[in-house]
């Protein structure tokens, strides 16, 4: 039987989590993407000092999501000045939640989710809003199922190419 825990990344993790953000993000997308696109994007999104500077931003937090011992998915949410776009402060954006694709159907990204929610009642956030790649078809469902629904749109920026984003949002409180 799985054994899943979650635990919050702390600055000593950086060269783990960088590892784990280029490695989801890669199968995620790589099959979608130029290698020249997702090369840049890895190199500077995912770089020690940037991840460096996101863990130790004071509105932002990064879990990790283990099965037994293995590492196998994170998420990582945004308050207040830390989003990635002033949607409003009353909100939490979710800017990632990535887990290997061999633990994919294994209900990690649901534990993920679970917990950014809970951390939405704890900051007793309005809403939770996020951006998901309109090609990426197994996210948006997810969110559907969670009781998001869309409320605008973005341009999310991978190398060179700019790809619209579906925006999402759900009330924390009803």
């Amino acid at each position: 039987m799985e054994n899943y825990i979650i635990r919050q990344a702390h600055l000593t993790d950086v060269l783990q989590l960088q590892k784990m953000s280029k490695q989801t993000f890669e199968e995620t997308f790589a099959k979608d993407n130029t290698p020249q696109n997702l090369s840049t994007y890895l190199l500077h999104h995912f770089s020690t000092h940037q991840l460096t500077q996101e863990l130790n931003n004071p509105y932002s937090a990064f879990y990790f999501v283990y099965c037994n011992t293995k590492l196998v998915g994170y998420l990582k949410v945004n308050w207040d000045k830390a989003q990635t776009e002033q949607v409003n402060f009353f909100g939490l954006e979710i800017e990632r939640i990535y887990v290997l694709t061999t633990f994919h159907g294994k209900n990690v990204g649901q534990l993920l989710y679970d917990k950014a929610y809970q951390i939405a009642i704890e900051k007793k956030i309005d809403f939770i809003w996020l951006g998901v790649w309109k090609k990426n078809e197994r996210a948006i469902n997810f969110y559907l199922k969670q009781g998001f629904k869309q409320f605008s749109f973005h341009i999310f920026k991978l190398g060179d190419d700019e790809q619209k984003d579906i925006m999402m949002r759900k009330n924390v409180h009803a």
